[in-house]
């Protein structure tokens, strides 16, 4: 009787701890799964035909992705750029035209940070680019653009003999991306309309330029042709003279023209005297205005601003955790490695960049920066509040006034850049910062003239700024 008792109550318990463990069941992927965000550049990537292009993106929260799935993919997702599974690449998967030009960069992996390097950069390669991280229970994406831009020849300059009564000088320059613009200017910088001008487009995409221009007189003896890629805002420059024996000569016709427009303008002039008369007084006074204002500017060449040393050495709670800061504080370099460095919000977690410890508010102040054989780096000011986390647009808009060397090109950091009459590293710049006078200057040490100003009104506190990727040095 004891056994058929107990019986029914235990038939009655086992669907209530079935449908128990059905819905814990239920849960246990909730449980388990983790769910993150992607971080991509906000803005475009720029890359220069036949270089390298550099694609990033990490995890938010950071952790490790070394056990996920790591997805570089065109616009489809089986259209496969490089791809990471089970702990290794599988470049069985690649499209043909990326095999054995990607690089998956992993030595950030374990906090989240791939980096992919493309390797002769083609037209083809230009157009959106998706991020996928993927583990076993979630998966997230981010979209990046990669814009690709040709710098072609720098131009070439021939004479094509006499037509239209003058000089016919012949601009020709090759590999532009996207089409460019030809600049013709005379010796005080005057534009000068081209008699001819084609662009043409070849069959691997890029432009190549044939302009011709024709010089008539001797104002126009000294003149350049110029190709701008309206993309990168830089242009190529070459000069040309042309000596006077060279040019046509004046016929008697013209001669008596300008003899007659010479008389005409002469009885102009005498029926003006008398008002210039009556204004001279009021000219003579802006012009000592004009004189007094000139000698009331600072000197800004380089033997007097270099006097206003500053003892400047950098923030290791702003650097940006690639970046290895020295003991002393005075020198830094960049790692392809992830350091184990607390996230705090001061910190840069995009940009490679680090800020000098004091900041200014007022005064005269002058360092150097040494580059150790590095084509890669920024140096200048920036607020105290400039945006540290995501990437970041050096420029004034963003509170940064600084010049950069990317591979073979200087810049002004603005919008546009602006590029630097520089062709080879200096080794050492001079950064000049005049807070009162709203002036942010450049100097090749020994050189007088500075190689660019900036020229704003500051507020709040300004420190020297850097984004390394080639090791720097602040000088004594």
């Amino acid at each position: 009787m004891e056994d058929s008792s107990m019986c029914p109550g235990s038939v009655k318990s086992l669907p209530l701890l079935g449908f128990t463990i059905f819905l814990i069941s239920l849960h246990l992927p909730r449980l388990d799964s983790v769910s993150f965000k992607v971080i991509g550049p906000d803005r475009p990537i720029r890359a220069l035909v036949g270089e390298d292009a550099l694609l990033a993106c990490h995890l938010s929260p950071r952790m490790s992705a070394e056990s996920m799935e790591v997805r570089w993919f065109r616009s489809t997702f089986s259209a496969i750029v490089h791809l990471y599974r089970d702990g290794r690449d599988q470049v069985g998967q690649q499209i043909a035209p990326y095999r054995s030009r990607t690089k998956l960069l992993k030595d950030s992996i374990a906090n989240g940070t791939v980096s992919l390097r493309i390797h002769n950069i083609t037209l083809s390669d230009e157009g959106t680019y998706g991020c996928l991280f993927q583990s076993p229970t979630f998966h997230e994406e981010a979209v990046l653009e990669l814009e690709v831009a040709g710098l072609g020849s720098t131009p070439h300059l021939s004479v094509d003999g006499y037509q239209h009564g003058g000089i016919h000088v012949v601009c020709e320059s090759a590999g532009w991306y996207p089409e460019p613009q030809v600049l013709w200017r005379d010796l005080s910088g005057q534009r000068l309309a081209p008699v001819m001008e084609k662009i043409s487009q070849r069959a691997d995409g890029l432009f190549d330029t044939h302009s011709a221009a024709v010089i008539t007189d001797a104002s126009n003896q000294n003149l350049s042709c110029s190709v701008l890629n309206p993309r990168l805002g830089q242009e190529k420059t070459v000069k040309m003279h042309i000596a006077d024996v060279f040019l046509p000569r004046t016929n008697p016709y013209q001669v008596a023209l300008f003899v007659t427009l010479a008389g005409v303008f002469l009885l102009i002039l005498l029926a003006s005297y008398c008002f210039w008369k009556q204004h001279r007084g009021k000219d003579a006074q802006q012009a000592e205005l004009k004189k007094k204002i000139q000698k009331s500017l600072p000197e800004l060449g380089w033997s007097k601003v270099s006097k206003n040393s500053a003892m400047v050495i950098l923030d290791p709670d702003t650097a940006h955790p690639c970046l290895l800061v020295s003991e002393n504080q005075r020198s830094v370099k960049w790692r392809d490695l992830w350091q184990d460095v607390p996230d705090n919000p001061g910190r840069f977690d995009c940009e490679t960049c680090v800020l000098g410890l004091e900041g200014f508010t007022s005064g005269q102040h002058y360092w150097e920066v040494a580059f150790e054989g590095g084509r890669t780096w920024a140096v200048g000011v920036a607020r105290e509040s400039v945006r540290r986390k995501g990437w970041i647009n050096f420029s004034p808009e963003e509170m940064i006034w600084a010049m950069d060397q990317c591979g073979g090109h200087f810049r002004a950091c603005t919008s546009p850049d602006i590029l630097l009459p520089l062709t080879v590293s200096p080794g050492r710049i001079g950064v000049y910062l005049d807070y009162e006078q709203g002036r942010v200057s450049f100097y090749q040490p020994g050189m007088e003239a500075p190689i660019y100003i900036f020229t704003t009104s500051f507020t709040g506190k300004l420190h020297p700024f850097f984004w390394v990727y080639s090791p720097i040095t602040l000088c004594p």
